[in-house]
């Protein structure tokens, strides 16, 4: 699971129309590639579907404003469209699509869609608040409305999109789209607002399939409804918007797999693949080089080293073993790259699920429930799970000690120094000590992590030899969808194990996970002045007051022992030496990110 969002500065760019382009897909061609879990979701700007095998598959299919390479650097795409600070005081974009942009029905993709992107992504046309819907156990997936308009985003007041409290102006052309934020936003220029998102009239077509509305129609009704704050339109689009674009197989409607870039999905069977196949109407941009994409879903790292060694996928990538990795490297034909990933392993606890980390269990004692979190934390053996699993992989490698900040960064050891996560060390007698202190001398803790992931079975194997000695007792959870579980779950498990995947350099990328309610905060975490400091974060332009407010909420998120980074990790992707320019990347869509340079280093056959 992922967390989203953002990055600084901008240019002011001109808004021409993407030149059109002679084809370059070469006919017949097919790339075939893995990745360890499922598609599961085409709108991964639903609490539902934010997941980067969400995400692969979305960026293959879509363009936006802009993207990460794999320096990684933010790139304008300014074959789909510009953006241009009009004014800074109050802060004011303008996003303009490019003319002949389309969706694959030929629909164009304008201001319609990123209003209803603007509009899914605040608090500003809710009627109903996410206390008083209902979602399933199971998914996560809202299920009843309570009859009003909830868009399931995740959206909180006076934060990201929603410091735009005015509907956003549409141009005459209906092409450009300008946002007035209420207050300076530090990490506006990829907030959810630079895309597009999910089509505006697609979504109205799904939300009323009655009406019989042609594109262009759909979209003057959903401009409409949000600019008179018409309820009885948003409540469906909302639902729409929310569970429309949850599907694993091949959906019937047309709508649900409407894109706007190079490819388009054209099959797909829940658990095993996802095929694409190249637009033939695509010139806003450069064109691929394959016919067709197949994203292969093989969870087993030891399965995909196969699968490349037998020649049935072209490009796998995934958490290495000491031992994979020597295969890796023993194989003829096969190139490889290792690197250190934009992810990082931690550690997380349920504080409000009646488990032993929540005060509910001791009959509100706050107290009580933070001795026996630090003493759970005081036995997992970070450095031995460094030494014993990752050195074999990457020499360098050493301990992430913060949640906030990526190693290496220029404010990394600043925030080490005073944050209190280097003190998260082995210290069995201490957490002995401080079991007995909280009157509960033994617990019983319920872990979730992926299954059948060899990497973390052993890491779950290591804590729990450390954790037995201080009579805590470690369960194993894992589940095959521990990554629905993390949020609909938090019954099943106490703490977690897993990675958090950064998906942009932004200065509040990690807000969600900690401020309460936020979008990635499972465990019901809160605390006012860790809310605070995120809040205020978002409207610092200043560097060193940045670093200074994210220094002292990450200290406090350690006081709380809520969590634990412990290593980021060594990411290992490998390739056919039939294909050429494979580039792997730190950030999300990781090794998908310049999926159009990919090519057949035998030229294929011409079109």
């Amino acid at each position: 699971m992922a967390s989203a969002t953002i990055t600084t500065g901008a240019l002011i760019l001109s808004g021409c129309a993407a030149p059109q382009q002679e084809s370059e897909v070469i006919g017949g061609t097919e790339i075939r590639v893995a990745w360890n879990d499922t598609f599961r979701e085409y709108n991964n700007l639903t609490a539902t579907g934010n997941a980067t095998a969400n995400t692969n598959i979305i960026y293959l299919a879509n363009k936006n404003f802009n993207y990460y390479n794999d320096v990684p650097e933010l790139v304008r795409d300014e074959d789909f469209g510009t953006y241009e600070v009009e004014s800074e005081d109050p802060l004011t974009i303008k996003y303009t699509v490019n003319e002949d942009v389309t969706w694959s029905d030929g629909t164009p993709v304008d201001a319609a869609d990123m209003l209803l992107n603007w509009a899914a992504n605040t608090t500003h046309v809710q009627t109903v608040t996410e206390d008083e819907v209902t979602t399933d156990e199971e998914t996560g997936a809202v299920t009843d409305q309570a009859g009003g308009v909830f868009f399931n985003s995740g959206a909180t007041e006076g934060q990201g999109l929603d410091l735009v409290s005015e509907v956003p102006e549409i141009s005459d052309d209906g092409r450009s789209l300008t946002y007035v934020y209420d207050e300076p936003y530090v990490d506006w220029e990829v907030a959810t607002g630079s895309g597009v998102g999910v089509s505006a009239h697609g979504t109205m077509q799904l939300a009323f399939p009655d009406e019989d509305y042609s594109g262009e129609e759909a979209k003057e009704a959903l401009i409409e409804a949000i600019q008179n704050n018409d309820a009885a339109v948003l409540a469906p689009v909302s639902e729409s918007w929310n569970n429309d674009y949850r599907f694993s197989d091949m959906p019937e409607e047309p709508q649900k797999v409407l894109s706007n870039g190079a490819y388009t999905i054209t099959d797909m069977v829940a658990e095993q693949y996802v095929e694409l196949t190249a637009n033939p109407d695509f010139t806003w941009g450069e064109k691929p080089k394959y016919e067709k994409i197949t994203v292969r879903v093989i969870e087993d790292p030891q399965a995909q080293i196969q699968a490349l060694q037998n020649g049935e996928v072209d490009i796998v990538a995934g958490q290495p073993t000491a031992d994979l990795l020597q295969q890796v490297q023993a194989l003829d034909g096969i190139e490889f790259q290792g690197q250190s990933e934009g992810t990082y392993e931690h550690v997380d606890v349920q504080v409000t699920n009646g488990g032993p980390f929540d005060p509910a269990t001791y009959g509100g004692d706050e107290a009580k429930a933070a001795l026996i979190r630090e003493a759970f934390f005081k036995t997992v053996p970070r450095q031995e799970i460094l030494d014993k699993l990752i050195l074999p992989l990457q020499e360098n490698a050493e301990l992430r000690n913060s949640v906030v900040f990526v190693p290496g960064s220029e404010n990394y050891e600043a925030s080490v120094e005073e944050n209190g996560f280097p003190e998260y060390e082995v210290d069995i007698e201490g957490a002995t000590a401080l079991l007995a202190e909280a009157g509960v001398p033994t617990v019983d803790v319920r872990v979730l992590f992926a299954q059948g992931n060899t990497r973390r079975q052993q890491e779950f194997e290591l804590m729990r030899q450390s954790a037995a000695q201080a009579g805590i007792n470690l369960i194993d959870a894992s589940s095959a969808t521990w990554g629905v579980d993390l949020s609909t779950k938090a019954d099943a498990y106490d703490a977690a194990l897993f990675g958090w995947q950064s998906t942009s350099l932004a200065v509040g990328e990690s807000g969600p996970n900690y401020q309460t309610g936020g979008l990635n905060n499972y465990y019901g975490w809160s605390n006012p002045e860790i809310d605070a400091l995120f809040d205020e974060l978002q409207t610092q332009t200043d560097p060193d007051e940045q670093l200074e407010t994210l220094i002292e909420a990450e200290t406090l998120i350690a006081d709380q022992y809520w969590t634990v980074p412990i290593f980021q990790f060594p990411g290992l992707t490998a390739w056919s030496d039939t294909v050429t320019n494979v580039k792997p990347a730190t950030l999300s869509p990781t090794y998908f990110w310049n999926y159009w340079e990919w090519a057949p280093a035998d030229g294929g056959e011409s079109e």
